[in-house]
């Protein structure tokens, strides 16, 4: 029951304690719920590596009060199964957003890089939330229209850039760029060893190093992909070697920056690819 008000909300209908692994599911999430939902998001600094991050008892007293968590899974977040698993809770949706993702790719938990990826899990998210507050379904599809029509100007720079720089040879530090590199069409130079192990906080292969290495000191690759959250000497190294020969160095990062959303994000990091790009190649 309830009437509905103008603002979409409804006279009986609470707020959703909801709490996202991380920062660009929780904004994923408020962007869906709108002032239905209480998010937090606990890993949301871009200046920390993910992979090192502890939680505490505030993330244990949020996670056990919530009635919605969305994660990451694929092992990119294992921290979170642990604080469910400390309070079993059989009424609270647990979303994984690399289950629910549609285009993934082997070997690479970094799913919500990949554009292609969020109809299925915005679909998903709206779907928990009718559930939990179905006084305000009509609500959350409108904010789902919404939210699905703000990644086609993603789609679209994505879409341009391949036409423009298919095959232009590039250097990542690491996988989680290949979301959006393969739709791109970019040559990925880079041993998909090095990538891997850097990704995963691993010593990469020593022959994969100097591959890298090699790819860049003889110019090989146009610009370097470097992601700015899992610093190594190792990375560090390629990123001055790329400065050294003025090949462009792109940075991307794994947590949303402060004062973003998703989309800004993104097409953000997509505008400064594109230039460096034209910049690298002439075109």
């Amino acid at each position: 029951g309830g009437t509905p008000t103008g603002n979409g909300s409804t006279s009986n209908s609470q707020v959703i304690q909801v709490v996202a692994a991380e920062n660009f599911y929780g904004d994923i999430v408020k962007q869906l719920g709108g002032s239905h939902v209480a998010v937090t998001s606990i890993l949301s600094n871009p200046n920390v590596d993910p992979h090192e991050y502890e939680s505490n008892v505030q993330t244990a007293i949020a996670v056990s009060k919530a009635q919605l968590v969305v994660e990451n899974g694929n092992g990119y977040d294992a921290w979170m199964d642990r604080l469910l698993s400390a309070s079993p809770n059989n009424s609270r949706v647990v979303l994984v957003g690399a289950n629910i993702a549609d285009h993934k790719l082997p070997d690479n938990p970094h799913v919500w890089y990949g554009i292609e990826n969020m109809p299925a899990i915005a679909q998903a998210i709206t779907a928990a939330l009718k559930k939990l507050d179905t006084a305000d379904a009509s609500t959350f599809d409108s904010n789902l229209a919404t939210f699905r029509q703000s990644l086609i100007l993603l789609e679209q720079k994505i879409r341009e850039i391949n036409k423009k720089y298919r095959g232009t040879p590039v250097a990542l530090t690491e996988t989680i760029y290949l979301y959006q590199a393969v739709p791109e069409g970019l040559a990925m130079l880079t041993p998909f060893d090095f990538q891997k192990a850097i990704a995963e906080g691993n010593d990469p292969p020593a022959d994969t190093v100097i591959e890298a290495n090699n790819q860049i000191t003889r110019k090989e690759v146009k610009i370097l992909i470097y992601n700015a959250q899992t610093v190594t000497p190792i990375t560090t190294n390629l990123q001055n070697k790329a400065k050294n020969l003025n090949i462009p160095v792109v940075p991307v990062s794994e947590t949303m920056p402060p004062g973003k959303t998703y989309q800004t994000w993104m097409i953000d990091q997509l505008n400064t690819l594109q230039l460096s790009l034209a910049t690298a190649t002439g075109k």
